[in-house]
Order: structure tokens, then C-alpha cells, then sequence
């Protein structure tokens, strides 16, 4: 085990998240009432924070609620190698993961649809489907790619 890892450190993330909101407007014209519905997606944007000691190789798995986690994998070379980073190259090397994993969580319910779709007799959609995840699998692996410069 080596020095650097046993520290207390914060970790701060920023994530957008799209909320849609949906709400009707009355108006009154010649004497006749009627409603529109209006749509708006607004971006939001929140930081995650936590500290805790690093006591074991350099290698842990964390949450920071909501749904989000990441993993660290490294070691002294990789911890000390990160800390020249700025606060935008961090998160794009975690986001970099991030992604990956969100992408990795759809997979299944499309390998569902493939079945689904072609018990439906639409072999199209199936073929579709199944060519999203191949495209799905590489766009992957260039996210590793490119965290792997970071």
C-alpha cells in the first residue's frame, strides 16, 4: 500500500438532468374556453459531495445517491497521476465511465425488444434493434478509449 493512498478527499460531480413539465394554459376567445399543453424541458444541474480515507490498493467502489456510483481502479502512479488533472478532466474521465455504464443498462431491456419484436413478427425492428447494440457496444468501447488519454 502506498502513502497516497490513505487521505481524506472530496469528490465533486455535476450532472445535468432534463426534467419535462407539462401544463395547460386556459385562454378565453369569441366566448369559448379551451386549453393548450405546454411542454418545457429545463436542465438541471447539482453536485455530489463526499469525503472518505483510503486504507486498502487504490481500487473502491462508491455511490453518491440518486442512482449515481463510479469505481476507482488504480494505483500510487495512477492516484498521483490523476491529482494533475483539473476539476473538467476529472469529470470527463468519470463521466467517460459513467456512460459506459448508463449504456450497459439498456442493453438488456434492447436484447429483450430484439426477442420481443421478432416473436411480433417484425424482423426489421429486430434487426434494427440488435444493429443499435452492436453500434451501442463500440460507441463503449471509443468512451474507454478515450478515457484511457485522459
Amino acid at each position: 500500500m502506498c502513502k497516497e493512498n490513505l487521505h481524506d478527499h472530496n469528490h465533486i460531480h455535476e450532472h445535468d438532468h432534463q426534467h419535462e413539465h407539462t401544463h395547460s394554459h386556459n385562454h378565453d376567445h369569441d366566448g369559448h374556453e379551451h386549453a393548450h399543453e405546454h411542454n418545457h424541458i429545463h436542465a438541471h444541474e447539482h453536485e455530489h459531495k463526499h469525503a472518505h480515507e483510503h486504507t486498502h490498493d487504490g481500487s473502491h467502489t462508491h455511490s453518491h445517491g440518486e442512482g449515481h456510483g463510479h469505481k476507482h481502479e488504480g494505483s500510487c502512479e495512477v492516484a498521483a497521476e490523476n491529482n494533475n488533472l483539473s476539476k473538467e478532466e476529472k469529470t470527463l474521465k468519470l463521466l467517460l465511465n459513467h456512460w459506459v455504464e448508463h449504456n450497459k443498462s439498456h442493453e438488456e431491456g434492447f436484447k429483450d425488444w430484439v426477442e420481443k419484436s421478432k416473436q411480433m413478427g417484425r424482423v426489421e425492428t429486430s434487426d434494427s434493434i440488435k444493429k443499435a447494440i452492436e453500434f451501442m457496444e463500440k460507441a463503449d468501447e471509443m468512451l474507454l478509449e478515450a478515457q484511457k488519454h485522459i
